[in-house]
């Protein structure tokens, strides 16, 4: 099995309000983790899916995603931690031996097209490592306490997004450094920058938002729609 996908969904948080986790709530008609699930499965690249949940969201899981949108690439549904890093080590323990890259994506990341998916795989098969991400729009300020410090050349920075790919065997060694050192960080790229490894960057999409708020939720319906008309 050459390329495997650890899609993290764990994430309990509710600031869309409400009780369900954003994962399962609907995007035209869809929850939104099937909608990236589809994705997926759709990518001619990827061959097995490792899916990463909180262990009491395994029924909902099951009754509002897996059970009427079936992904066929599924592998396995294992139980996440407390952070998500813990959630993505643990999805990477059950990727087979035999994987030879090995690419992650926020659950909550519905709106990730098969092209870029495709164009971040390429890119890690020929560098290593890469990621999806796209240059910062606005200035970009570094604060304290609420101060500025310094405002930081827009030029050079980019906004990390999903997929990041990596070998498989460079991102098992990057989180068995994070294991022996303790380090906690907010995206696995930068576990593999800690080896001294670089990692490849892959122009991203505005639309390929993380809903985490109710504006995210309205914008990705939009978009959705757009995509939907667009399609005829």
């Amino acid at each position: 099995m050459r390329v495997v996908a650890i899609i993290p969904a764990a994430g309990e948080g509710r600031r869309l309000g409400g009780t369900v986790e954003k994962q399962f709530l609907r995007l035209q008609g869809m929850p939104v983790l099937a909608h990236t699930l589809e994705v997926f499965d759709k990518s001619p690249e990827v061959d097995g899916v490792v899916l990463v949940v909180a262990p009491q969201q395994r029924q909902v899981l099951k009754e509002r995603v897996l059970g009427p949108y079936p992904c066929r690439k599924l592998l396995g549904v294992v139980d996440g931690g407390s952070e998500r890093q813990d959630s993505v080590a643990r999805g990477l323990e059950a990727v087979p031996g035999d994987c030879e890259l090995v690419v992650v994506h926020d659950g909550v990341r519905p709106l990730v097209s098969v092209d870029l998916l495709g164009a971040v795989l390429e890119a890690a098969n020929r560098h290593g490592a890469a990621l999806a991400a796209v240059p910062a729009g606005d200035t970009v300020k570094r604060a304290k306490e609420e101060v500025v410090v310094e405002t930081l050349e827009r030029e050079t920075i980019w906004l990390a997004q999903t997929p990041q790919a990596f070998q498989a065997s460079l991102l098992r060694l990057a989180y068995e450094k994070a294991s022996r050192d303790k380090m906690m960080v907010t995206d696995d790229a930068a576990l593999v920058e800690s080896l001294g490894v670089s990692v490849h960057l892959v122009p991203g999409s505005p639309e390929n938002i993380k809903v985490t708020t109710p504006t995210d939720l309205i914008i990705a319906e939009a978009l959705l729609k757009k995509r939907e008309q667009e399609a005829g």
